[in-house]
């Protein structure tokens, strides 16, 4: 069994938040940015989101390049990735987009804790395959049942507590972290990562592997920790 490829991907302000204290998305990037973005996902065997993130922007989590999409097709694979979330609770709106966008050629997959997995399956019915993990979420096992399911390239793109899981313990191959040239500076606001035992401690280097401009915004890339080979 061979775990995907983890990359979490972010934008985030100077001052290390992902969004302001009010109720509409702060774009945090730009254009340019934005179609780099859809680029990955169009590289990508998987996107997961987290249930907090599907709440709160209601997004569609899809390949917005048609171009993209036909490129998908014409090698063989579906034109969106699959969708992934996770949820403590299992409460889960059947409404949202998430669940009704580029999901035509596979149900989108929900990983839970086995008491979240009732509520889930009463909401969700048909329009999701859920798994429940245990008493809590393991994501080391979330990796593997979606290395079984020939997930080779995981894309993560939040919130702050499913990239705070996924660094925390390790599981995170890359991180792609765009930084846009804004302030918050609003306690209340989300910020990208949350406290937590991070491997290694404050002293931990991560290794960067590029640095690029993307017109007002510079994208850095790190490598958390080396993968075995």
């Amino acid at each position: 069994m061979t775990r995907p490829y983890v990359l979490l991907s972010v934008a985030v302000s100077v001052d290390g938040y992902i969004d302001d204290a009010s109720p509409d998305r702060l774009l945090l990037s730009n254009d340019a940015d934005f179609d780099r973005v859809d680029q990955v996902r169009a590289d990508s065997d998987a996107i997961l989101i987290g249930a907090g993130t599907i709440s709160a922007d209601n997004p569609r989590l899809i390949v917005k390049s048609e171009r993209r999409q036909a490129e998908r097709v014409a090698s063989g694979r579906p034109a969106h990735p699959l969708k992934v979330t996770v949820t403590a609770s299992g409460a889960l709106d059947p409404t949202a987009k998430f669940w009704h966008h580029g999901t035509e050629d596979h149900r989108p997959v929900v990983y839970t804790t086995d008491t979240g997995a009732a509520t889930a399956t009463a909401r969700l019915g048909e329009l999701a395959d859920v798994v429940p993990l245990g008493a809590e979420v393991d994501f080391a096992a979330l990796l593997d049942d979606l290395g079984d399911r020939g997930v080779k390239r995981l894309m993560v793109e939040g919130g702050s507590r499913i990239h705070t899981e996924f660094l925390s313990a390790g599981l995170a191959d890359e991180l792609q972290l765009a930084i846009g040239p804004t302030l918050v500076g609003q306690p209340a606001a989300p910020r990208f990562l949350n406290e937590a035992d991070f491997p290694g401690g404050p002293t931990r280097r991560m290794r960067l592997v590029d640095v690029s401009q993307i017109g007002d915004v510079a994208l850095l890339r790190y490598h958390p920790q080396e993968r075995p080979q």
